[in-house]
């Protein structure tokens, strides 16, 4: 018989696995760092591709809520130069297959869906060991301990669970996001929220850029990227929100107000989001008992895609373990000879994008792209 699951991590894969399993009648237990599901803002907009993360959606059967999370309009697009002039423009017109929802909404429709008691909160991990024969150990940082004989490793960037497998840790990429909010954009903001638009926007140049996303409720969320070491970022002080913004800000001097305003006017403290990821191609050898999904395995600079291979991940892996319950080790390495891959692909494509988006020639090198993306029938 299939042992229970353990999985570490209530992110978005984390629970797409624990629901898949419970479709398929399987127990698992989902150990998560954080207290409750409101301790911390869930992040932004995504799109959830039909490619991948609505497949995943599917599999876990739910479709018609994911369905009522979608905001309308949302995957238009444009790309504008530094001074404010719009390169290119893209309405949506309801054909796109990549729909946008709220992270923390889908969250949320994901532990809706599972039985109570599901996700332990506050289940901090503070080491694992290997016990042998396919068991692990998972010590807590309240001083409890949990044996399993099949652990998942849903934990992200830094996982506890990752060095059962694999050497492997993140490497700093040389660039950093910062992030920054204004809320009631179209009262409050009238000009910010013009130049964004009704769905996102990117304002670029080489080694540094502002991307918006127009959010519920008119919110306009931000992340000013900038090519820096992270030495630069330690040099800011971003316990004085002002001080910090204005720093950010200097790097945008002479862009259009309705730009550098989406930095200088944000209504949150800006917060530091430096990038790291894993080796492109980051495997292992099959470890019986235990294996990694999402940013655990395959963390890679971000490209739309995280999110959704996370989705995905969780789906296949639950798929896999139903269709092998009596043979764990073939479901994985099932999962993990097909994750391996796309986790690959995935992260190629994003240095591509990255290369777009900041290279010597943005914008107008993604401007291109895009163009002669819509003119292919």
């Amino acid at each position: 018989m299939t042992p229970h699951v353990t999985i570490i991590g209530a992110g978005l894969g984390g629970l797409t696995l624990a629901r898949v399993l419970h479709v398929h009648g399987i127990p698992a237990t989902v150990y998560e760092a954080e207290t409750s599901p409101t301790e911390r803002a869930q992040g932004g907009m995504l799109d959830i591709h039909d490619y991948n993360g609505q497949l995943a959606v599917q599999a876990a059967g739910l479709m018609d809520e994911f369905r009522s999370l979608i905001l309308e309009g949302r995957q238009a697009m444009r790309i504008l130069d530094r001074d404010g002039t719009v390169l290119f423009d893209a309405p949506d017109d309801g054909t796109g297959g990549r729909p946008e929802v709220q992270r923390g909404e889908l969250r949320q429709i994901l532990l809706d869906s599972l039985p109570a008691g599901t996700v332990r909160w506050g289940h901090k991990v503070s080491r694992t060991r290997a016990l042998g024969e396919g068991r692990h150990e998972v010590a807590f940082a309240d001083g409890t301990t949990v044996v399993t004989s099949l652990l998942v490793g849903a934990d992200g960037a830094w996982s506890r669970v990752r060095p059962l497998l694999s050497a492997a840790t993140p490497a700093y990429t040389g660039r950093s996001f910062v992030e920054t909010y204004l809320f009631d954009s179209d009262t409050r903001h009238p000009a910010a929220a013009k130049a964004v638009g009704g769905g996102s926007m990117l304002a670029l140049a080489p080694g540094k850029g502002i991307q918006t996303h127009r959010e519920r409720g008119d919110t306009l969320h931000t992340y000013v990227a900038l090519t820096e070491p992270r030495d630069w970022f330690a040099a800011t002080d971003f316990t004085d929100a002002a001080a910090a913004a204005a720093r950010i800000a200097e790097q945008f001097d002479g862009w259009a107000p309705e730009l550098t305003s989406l930095i200088t006017d944000s209504d949150t403290a800006p917060v530091l989001r430096p990038l790291y990821a894993l080796p492109i191609g980051h495997r292992w050898d099959r470890v019986p008992g235990v294996t990694l999904l999402g940013d655990a395995a395959h963390l890679s600079v971000p490209n739309g895609e995280g999110a959704n291979l996370a989705l995905y991940d969780g789906a296949e892996l639950g798929k896999a373990i139903a269709a092998h319950p009596d043979d764990v080790e073939t479901a994985l390495t099932e999962y993990e000879q097909a994750m391996f891959p796309r986790g690959a692909e995935a992260a190629s494509d994003g240095t591509r994008l990255h290369e777009y988006l900041f290279g010597d020639d943005a914008p107008h090198g993604l401007v291109t792209a895009f163009t002669d993306a819509e003119q292919t029938p």
